[in-house]
């Protein structure tokens, strides 16, 4: 069963756009946004969420584990 997703939009009076994904862990958030991204233009900034790096503890702490080794 897929999950509930939500995307948050708010435009400020200046025509910024914020976008913010909600319920989302991992990377699918960027996919998920992906089409509308493209639709709205070009991406001034980006900030992930501490959501989006959960789930991959595990590849970082391998990551660190090899690079320490060659040290």
């Amino acid at each position: 069963m897929a999950e509930y997703q939500k995307i948050e939009y708010r435009i400020g009076k200046d025509g910024k756009i914020v976008e913010k994904v909600l319920n989302v862990t991992g990377s699918s958030c960027v996919s998920t946004t992906k089409g509308i991204e493209n639709s709205l233009g070009e991406i001034e900034s980006q900030e992930l969420l501490p959501e989006y790096y959960q789930g991959d503890e595990l590849i970082s702490s391998s990551e660190t584990q090899s690079l320490e080794s060659f040290n």
